[in-house]
């Protein structure tokens, strides 16, 4: 999908192996103290997950879901903050540490002296985030495994899930990025980010809300995220998690359609 949405933007002869030095270079220039960063984005969904997952799911009790089956509210909760790990993963790197590089550091002007072209920088700064998206998500299915609220195989298959969700994210984040034109505005990004959390079928099924706002939640990309993986944990998928799929797959190529596009605007003058 993504090759038919940018044929113009992306010719693949080479575009890995120069997307991927894009990457190297964020690798080449880690510091120590990015780790407290990448421990600090894990430990929130985690402290979500026991603060309300277990302690208010204790006097919650069960909830039955759409299909039918009965699950714990751990249970319930648990798919809902892996798929806001990534989403949180992704859109911290695509966001704010993007938008630093491209308007202030003017870190990508000086790759684009060289073949590097503005939708390989798009994908290598992808490629960076989703490492650290597939951070949060493969400690936070160990997790999840450990406490019993999923089994190893259901959360192997939702560990290619959840990478999906990162790369949707992280290419709107992106796409956002080239957009907005202050460090103001990130207040409205973190805003509009919280929203989500809360209203995306996070911790109440979508069914407890009136139908118009039933309808808004189920259009929100982290409730086909959450809904997707959600899915896979508990053995209820079906067709709607194709739906999830197709939803992400199209967020991913319209998110790196704007962001190459917008890029090549701003850096190519």
């Amino acid at each position: 999908m993504v090759t038919l949405v940018l044929p113009r933007l992306v010719s693949f002869e080479g575009t890995g192996r120069r997307s991927a030095s894009v990457t190297e270079r964020n690798v080449a220039a880690l510091r120590s103290a990015y780790w407290i960063v990448l421990i600090s984005g894990f430990l929130e969904p985690v402290l979500y997950l026991f603060s309300i997952g277990v302690g208010v799911g204790a006097l919650v009790g069960d909830l039955t879901l759409p299909g039918g089956r009965v699950v714990g509210y751990a249970e319930f909760v648990a798919p809902a903050m892996l798929a806001a790990s990534a989403m949180t993963g992704a859109l911290s790197e695509t966001t704010f540490n993007f938008f630093g590089k491209m308007k202030f550091m003017r870190l990508y002007e000086g790759m684009l002296a060289t073949p590097v072209r503005p939708i390989e920088i798009a994908l290598g700064e992808l490629a960076w985030a989703m490492a650290r998206g597939v951070l949060y998500s493969a400690a936070f299915l160990v997790i999840m495994v450990l406490m019993g609220l999923t089994t190893p195989l259901r959360a192997l298959a939702m560990f290619p899930a959840t990478a999906l969700v990162g790369f949707a994210f992280g290419a709107l984040g992106m796409a956002v990025s080239t957009i907005i034109r202050s460090w103001q505005d990130f207040d409205l990004i973190a805003a509009g980010q919280f929203a989500l959390f809360l209203f995306s079928g996070t911790f109440v099924p979508p069914t407890a809300y009136p139908a118009v706002f039933r309808w808004l939640v189920e259009a929100s990309p982290l409730y086909r995220a959450v809904d997707l993986i959600r899915g896979l944990s508990t053995a209820t998928a079906g067709w709607t998690q194709l739906v999830d799929v197709l939803y992400l797959l199209a967020m991913l190529a319209v998110g790196l359609a704007v962001a190459g596009r917008r890029m090549g605007k701003l850096l190519c003058k």
